[in-house]
């Protein structure tokens, strides 16, 4: 995962991240995180995102013709090269 450093963050600014993510049972840069969504317009968590990519393949149809394909004969296949 990228890693973010903040040098010269103003003290009130700090501190107000600080008692806010004490509040909500999180460290700084679990706050800082949420802070950084919010403000970018990416409120849904990563779970919800997932959930909904899974849900939107979940709704796809599969290709004309895949019905007959033989998985068997596809993993046999594979393993024997």
């Amino acid at each position: 995962m990228p890693l973010l450093q903040v040098r010269e963050c103003p003290e009130d600014l700090y501190r107000k991240i600080t008692a806010r993510a004490r509040r909500e049972n999180r460290t700084i840069a679990q706050q800082v995180v949420v802070l950084l969504e919010k403000s970018l317009g990416q409120e849904q968590s990563n779970r919800e995102r997932r959930r909904a990519v899974l849900d939107r393949i979940g709704t796809r149809e599969a290709a004309a013709g895949a019905d007959g394909i033989d998985d068997v004969a596809l993993i046999r296949e594979g393993r024997d090269r």
